[in-house]
């Protein structure tokens, strides 16, 4: 017999009338933010924290994961997606995969979702491996296709192979409309981790242009992407994840409430405490949900470029497309509690007992 331990998080009930009576505020958005999540899940465990924090902000109301497709080319990153969507109650998610070579390793966490104990696999899923995952194009295109016009925000937190290949897409039987069409017409926002927008220290203090790994690991699809991508971009770059380090501590004491959580051990077989890991990936899924919140400060517009050797640069103008995210000594201890405090919220029902 399995028990089940039902955790009520997104509201909070205070006494303030002389009668005692509960008053309950609820944090949720008018609209529930439409998101699709691509991500190259098993290259760094911020994009776990990530996908939790996705979970956290749809029990919250605020935020809708309609489907993830991976940028990781390896057959067990979708089965650790789904690991993750069933832990917080959510397996049917359609999750979409790419055929690129890129990152063509395992991973070192992904293994946990192929991790058994005395027979039993250690994290509920059915989906066994990415063989048996559709194309991220298809799910892309379907995805969109369903939705109202304009309602779709995108997190891209890994490389830009999928969109990259979703603007080449060509009409199919989700949509009459070719891949750039289709962006135009139901995709109002990118939320992307990708870039460097300042020089970055190096161990020995000196500054450097710092070529990110997102965008270094496929060039050809970064480029394609900012000079084909029809919509609004906001760039999050390596500069914020790393003033943001996730503390260690929420690692350690945060997710015990079940003997193994996906989150905690993802993050400890990537690199494990007392090791802070930047918040990159989470920073992106935050001002794609919650981009009215102050946690960051936006540059004004203008146009990224992409060199051939993977360094992004970006030149202001009035009519460009694409923003970058920026962050004041004042906005970092609200942004890293924000960051902490939505990846380490349970599932509204937890299976306490294996």
């Amino acid at each position: 017999m399995k028990r089940m331990l039902a955790l009520h998080l997104i509201s909070v009930g205070f006494l303030f009338a002389p009668l005692a009576t509960p008053i309950t505020l609820h944090l949720v958005a008018a609209e529930p933010v439409k998101l699709i999540f691509d991500t190259d899940m098993g290259n760094d465990c911020d994009d776990v924290l990530a996908l939790g924090m996705i979970h956290a902000l749809q029990s919250r109301g605020e935020c809708e994961l309609l489907a993830v497709t991976i940028t990781k080319d390896h057959s067990l990153a979708a089965p650790f997606v789904d690991v993750v969507n069933t832990f917080y109650g959510r397996g049917d998610i359609p999750i979409g995969v790419c055929d690129s070579g890129v990152t063509d390793h395992e991973g070192r966490f992904n293994v946990l979702a192929a991790q058994k104990d005395e027979g039993e696999y250690r994290y509920a899923h059915d989906l066994i491996t990415g063989d048996d995952t559709p194309g991220a194009v298809d799910v892309l295109r379907q995805t969109l296709a369903d939705q109202e016009d304009g309602s779709v925000v995108i997190a891209q937190v890994g490389f830009s192979t999928n969109l990259a290949n979703l603007l080449r897409s060509v009409a199919d039987q989700h949509s009459d409309l070719n891949g750039i069409e289709l962006v135009r017409k139901k995709v109002r926002l990118l939320s992307i981790m990708a870039g460097a927008f300042t020089k970055i220290p190096n161990n020995e203090g000196q500054l450097y242009d710092h070529k990110e790994y997102n965008i270094i690991k496929d060039i050809p699809s970064a480029q394609y992407l900012v000079n084909h991508w029809p919509q609004p971009i906001v760039w999050s770059g390596f500069e914020i994840g790393r003033s943001l380090p996730y503390p260690s501590e929420s690692i350690e004491q945060d997710y015990r409430y079940v003997d193994h959580h996906p989150l905690a051990e993802a993050y400890v077989l990537y690199n494990p405490p007392p090791h802070n890991r930047p918040t990159w990936d989470l920073t992106s899924v935050l001002h794609a949900v919650r981009p009215d919140r102050g946690y960051f400060d936006v540059s004004l517009p203008g146009n990224v470029i992409v060199a051939a050797d993977g360094l992004t640069t970006f030149q202001a103008d009035e009519a460009g497309k694409s923003r970058y995210l920026q962050l004041t000594d004042a906005q970092k201890i609200r942004t890293t509690e924000t960051l902490v405090q939505l990846s380490s919220q349970p599932p509204t029902q937890v299976d306490c007992e294996p």
